[in-house]
């Protein structure tokens, strides 16, 4: 897939019923003077604002309406998700919003919503008070978690006739964030890249086992946000409760000689390497066939070093693939990451204080630096949902490749003997 990036960009509007639904004829207009492609979804009030009729001939596409009816545009939603590259919502009321953030899908657009895997926008319209509301603003957080952009509204005078935020941003403010959004959804298109994830389990016994805290969902986030990017994605996940993203292949595993043994051999085909996961360092020496038994006292359990990963891959890797590499660390962050950074010949490293609640293993959130190789400062990334922080990583990953091998270079390279 490479020359995505002159292709044009795909985008779905929803249009739910608000009075700014009359800006989404103007967006449209604008998306394709930009040169984007657009499919129109209108919910069934917001055709009492702008008809189907206006979208659709400013689309020069069908616009859907109504699930139920063919004659409206109606076509097949999970066909519709793999066109779609964003998912832009203008205006989106309360309503709408709230449908998205709790997985309702009872018309065309939160239908379509529900089966959409790639870049969100909303542009939020609606009166102060609901904007304002404990409900609408938690709605927003959960879609902001997961990655959508939130185009925040406008303040000032409100066709109800107050005045505050709530009115919908100008459709130009909108068209610059969804053209964003699309360039984001295609930056790893024609890329393949590896993703670890969770920890790893090394044997004591037939019961037992020597693990860590890690619950993989940082590893995960990753892997579903490099797939929203165009990648091929390659998960090789330790033992985790986490069910995989659609669309990337998950190799399973259980110690850490088997996760050395799965990364080696995707390495060759890979374009990186994002190592998220948190395998054992220490395994027990010996593995014992039968069952500890307290009757036997306390045992003797002897530890050993697990392969180190990282470095089997910095002696295998060429020159275009990028290496991404994790540090959880309990004191001088910065100092021992930028350590770790050198040692294991990484491109990128990011480091967190898992010292710190809240963030790191085990929960939904992180706050991290980023460290990249020939850069004297680390960047932070503030505290967010674990979706949030990889689509930065993925960021600095995405321009590392194009520094690296441009896509069409790497194309050439992926289909070269």
């Amino acid at each position: 897939m490479s020359g995505g990036a002159s292709r044009a960009p795909r985008v779905l509007l929803g249009v739910s019923g608000g009075i700014a639904a009359y800006k989404a004829a103007e967006l449209v207009r604008l998306l394709i003077e930009k040169g984007a492609a657009v499919r129109v979804l209108m919910t069934p009030a917001a055709q009492r604002f702008i008809t189907p009729l206006t979208l659709s001939v400013l689309s020069k596409s069908p616009v859907v309406a109504d699930l139920w009816d063919p004659a409206s545009g109606a076509v097949d939603h999970i066909e519709l998700a793999r066109w779609g590259e964003v998912l832009a919502v203008a205006p989106a009321t309360a309503d709408v919003l709230a449908k998205m953030a709790r997985g309702i899908g009872d018309e065309a657009l939160s239908t379509y919503a529900l089966a959409h895997r790639r870049a969100i926008v909303v542009a939020p319209a609606m009166n102060t008070w609901m904007w304002a509301h404990p409900a609408t603003q938690e709605n927003l957080r959960i879609l902001r978690g997961r990655g959508a952009v939130v185009v925040e509204p406008d303040s000032g005078d409100l066709a109800c006739g107050d005045v505050g935020p709530g009115r919908m941003a100008s459709p130009a403010r909108v068209a610059e964030a969804v053209l964003g959004a699309a360039r984001v959804s295609r930056s790893l298109a024609g890329r393949r890249v590896v993703v670890t994830a969770g920890p790893t389990r090394e044997p004591i016994d037939p019961v037992r086992f020597l693990t860590n805290r890690s619950s993989g969902r940082m590893g995960y986030a990753l892997a579903r946000e490099a797939e929203k990017r165009g990648a091929e994605v390659v998960l090789v996940s330790g033992p985790v409760a986490i069910d995989p993203p659609p669309n990337v292949r998950l190799v399973k595993v259980d110690r850490t000689a088997e996760m050395l043994e799965a990364v080696l051999a995707e390495l060759p085909s890979s374009d990186a390497r994002v190592m998220a996961a948190a395998p054992a360092d220490f395994p027990a020496e010996t593995f014992t066939p039968r069952t500890l038994k307290r009757a036997g006292g306390v045992p003797e359990i002897r530890l050993a070093l697990a392969p180190d990963i990282l470095a089997a891959v910095r002696q295998v890797r060429t020159s275009r693939q990028v290496v991404v590499a994790f540090a959880a660390e309990t004191d001088d962050l910065a100092g021992n990451a930028r350590r770790k950074l050198l040692d294991k010949g990484a491109d990128l490293l990011v480091a967190n204080d898992v010292s710190r609640s809240g963030i790191g293993f085990d929960s939904e959130e992180n706050e991290v630096l980023l460290l990249a190789a020939g850069e004297s400062d680390p960047v932070p990334v503030p505290r967010a949902a674990k979706a949030v922080v990889a689509a930065r990583i993925l960021e600095r990953l995405a321009a590392l490749l194009d520094e690296r091998c441009p896509p069409a270079a790497a194309a050439h390279a992926a289909t070269t003997p």
